[in-house]
């Protein structure tokens, strides 16, 4: 069972998140043979003010 999980600064749409979730289950399918019912995916979508590139946050 893989699971994915993809943290990223800022919002995503819907639509957006549906193609990573295809992309990313399609990619799973055609390389390692997972089936996209076995892969899990979480995105989670963080404020700037919460991430730092070394002593500079984002945000």
């Amino acid at each position: 069972m893989p699971y994915v999980n993809l943290k990223l600064v800022g919002k995503l749409s819907r639509a957006q998140k549906e193609q990573i979730a295809r992309d990313f289950s399609e990619t799973l399918l055609k390389v390692a043979g997972k089936t996209k019912e076995s892969t899990y995916i979480v995105i989670d979508e963080i404020a700037g003010e919460s991430w730092a590139q070394g002593d500079k946050l984002l945000g």
